[in-house]
């Protein structure tokens, strides 16, 4: 017999130390028989007693204790194969030399029957249950041990099954609580940036839904120093525990806490605790925990990477689509993409101001994608669109029970966006007690969710536009001044289109090519007359009108040049074409709209509504005809 320590981990890795004598002390002073120079190992931290055949470890009372098999000891005999660990570092224990290697091939290939009583065949699959036969009631350690086995070869197979990281962690969770008596459990993985962590899953054994689950960072803070599982079978008799105040108030008496590795790489953690010490854990169920971990974080990395993929694809496509879209080759173009140049390296925050239709969430999506922040999430938000006792929980989210309906946690935009921009448009529709909110975001980079009293802190870029004039908003007392000041640090304001009509015909081509593909027509390009009229019109709604005109066009046109009567019929009230046999059309139409507009308006006195009730017209578009018609100093003049 020849026992020996062989150093798998630490400063003595690769060494092999015989244990011939009767007494041989471990520890980081030079004078012990096995020096481990170390700070983790303790001055005399254990030692080994051989007796005949019996080889004894004790503790010698050690800082960071001595663990055999992943369990702490402070005595223990020794067996075959043991694996130690003092501090950082892990010996195995061989009480025998390994057999000599045989000589020849190391593997033979022979022809040897596999028929018998004695095998066992499983399918390719592994949804068919392992038949283990049945287990002897009375013998409850050999019914876990098959429980245990049945769930790791399901979850096994679900995680080959599962592509989506959220029904993932339901199913692994759902899982491990058969073997695991937890309330309450957790996974968390590694954000990417370092030293973050994304809460993924959060769960209740008695609960439906997923939830909110408190971890505690010094339980974190141990599995990622350590990488190894953390068994706490009672947090207030724990001396690295017993002062969490996270703990106390989660009310968590037990805890597990097993690292989900891939290759070497500490991925994320799954946390399970429990206020019941009734049914306590043990170290079979940090082993089984351990494994479960082992065999869930490939599956769970894989699922992650795909994700983040398939965001990076979806940021490249929206990149390339922002570079496209600002078409143009105007000064006041330029102006803008200058602009956009200089401030998307920075941090500071843009307001972007501009009539609607100018493309203002364009210009915040190109300051992201040529930002540092670009990997990071773009999150928009409409505030005129989302009534104002909605705005605030879809803002900054909203605690469980904050207000009838809020089943759950739910993230609110600002913590969706954090590490990376927030734009709000039609931020001039924000209500006074909102904007004191975005104020202290702003300034505090912090806020607290609906119904909640914590505070949650954010690291992100805001990018506000408006079409109104703030100024007089501010005047009318209906914008904070202070926060026009937080949100005005830098600002852009974009031309409409009727300033920049040489980009016209430009925009006019890019949206024929984008738009008959997507509507399944060959259309190539527009006639002179159209380019005509096109550049004639002043464009109200800017460049979304000029891309709804040529969709339009495209939609209801026959040939593969899109002409003019293939335009929708307000540019064609605003401004006669010339020449032609179909311009003598046009103008003999509008001649005869003009005369029915003077004659309605003459009839009722000048009053809008009533005209347009004689016309059988809304009043908004008897408003816009009477402007394209250029009739508005002739509906002012008394009638004779």
């Amino acid at each position: 017999m020849k026992p020996k320590l062989v150093a798998l981990l630490g400063p003595a890795r690769g060494k092999t130390y015989s244990l011939d004598e009767p007494r041989i002390d471990l520890g980081r002073l030079a004078s012990n028989r096995i020096c481990v120079p170390d700070q983790s190992v303790s001055r005399r931290h254990c030692l080994f007693e051989i007796q005949s055949e019996r080889i004894t470890l004790r503790d010698l009372e050690s800082r960071n204790g001595t663990r055999v098999n992943g369990v702490p000891v402070m005595g223990r005999v020794l067996e075959d194969g043991d694996v130690i660990e003092v501090g950082d570092s892990q010996f195995l224990f061989l009480r025998e030399d390994p057999p000599p290697e045989a000589s020849g091939p190391l593997v033979t290939i022979q022809e040897i029957s596999l028929e018998g009583a004695n095998t066992v065949k499983l399918s390719g699959r592994l949804g068919t249950r392992l038949k283990l036969g049945v287990p002897d009631p009375s013998d409850t350690e050999i019914s876990r041990k098959a429980h245990d086995l049945d769930v790791l070869l399901r979850i096994n197979n679900a995680l080959n099954q599962v592509r989506e990281l959220e029904p993932l962690a339901r199913q692994l969770l759902a899982m491990v609580f058969e073997v695991i008596p937890a309330a309450r459990g957790a996974i968390l993985l590694s954000g990417e940036r370092a030293d973050t962590w994304e809460p993924t899953f959060g769960w209740r054994r008695e609960e439906e839904e997923q939830c909110a689950v408190p971890v505690s960072r010094a339980v974190l803070n141990q599995v990622i120093s350590e990488s190894t599982g953390i068994l706490s079978t009672d947090t207030r008799a724990d001396p690295a525990l017993r002062n969490s105040e996270s703990l106390f108030k989660a009310r968590v008496a037990a805890l597990l806490c097993a690292p989900l590795m891939v290759f070497d790489k500490l991925i994320g953690v799954v946390y399970l605790d429990t206020p019941d010490l009734t049914r306590p854990f043990d170290p079979d169920h940090l082993a089984l925990l351990m494994g479960i971990a082992g065999v869930a974080a490939p599956a769970l990395e894989n699922v992650l990477r795909v994700s983040r993929l398939e965001a990076e694809n979806r940021r490249l496509v929206d990149e390339i689509r922002v570079q496209h879209n600002m078409v143009g080759e105007s000064e006041r173009i330029r102006q803008v993409q200058q602009f956009i140049a200089k401030v998307a390296p920075t941090e500071s925050t843009v307001l972007i101001k501009g009539e609607s239709g100018t493309g203002k969430e364009l210009v915040a999506r190109a300051i992201h994608y040529l930002s540092r922040r670009s990997s990071r999430p773009f999150v928009a938000i409409n505030c005129a669109a989302i009534p104002e006792n909605l705005l605030e929980a879809e803002l900054f989210g909203h605690e469980r029970g904050a207000f009838t309906g809020a089943v759950g946690l739910k993230r609110g935009k600002l913590e969706m966006a954090s590490g990376g921009t927030l734009f709000l448009d039609e931020i001039s529709e924000l209500a006074p007690p909102l904007q004191a909110k975005l104020l202290r975001v702003l300034q505090e980079r912090e806020f607290e969710r609906v119904g909640g009293t914590a505070p949650v802190k954010v690291d992100l870029r805001i990018v506000s536009a408006t079409n109104r004039n703030l100024e007089d908003s501010i005047r009318a007392a209906a914008f904070r001044q202070d926060l026009f000041f937080r949100l005005n640090v830098v600002s852009v304001t974009l031309p409409p289109l009727r300033e920049r009509r040489e980009d016209i015909p430009l925009l006019a081509h890019y949206f024929i090519a984008r738009l008959a593909k997507q509507c399944g027509r060959r259309v190539r390009s527009i006639s002179p007359s159209v380019r005509a009229c096109l550049m004639r019109y002043d464009w109200p709604g800017n460049v979304r009108e000029l891309e709804n005109a040529i969709e339009h066009a495209i939609v209801l046109g026959a040939g593969d040049v899109i002409e003019v009567e293939d335009l929708p019929e307000s540019l064609l009230e605003f401004q006669p074409g010339t020449g032609g046999e179909m311009t003598r059309f046009h103008e003999a139409l509008q001649l005869t709209k003009r005369q029915l507009i003077l004659e309605a308006m003459s009839n009722s006195q000048g009053v809008y509504t009533e005209a347009a009730k004689r016309l059988g017209l809304h009043p908004n578009y008897l408003h816009r005809l009477i402007r394209n018609l250029n009739l508005r100093d002739e509906v002012r003049k008394p009638s004779s």
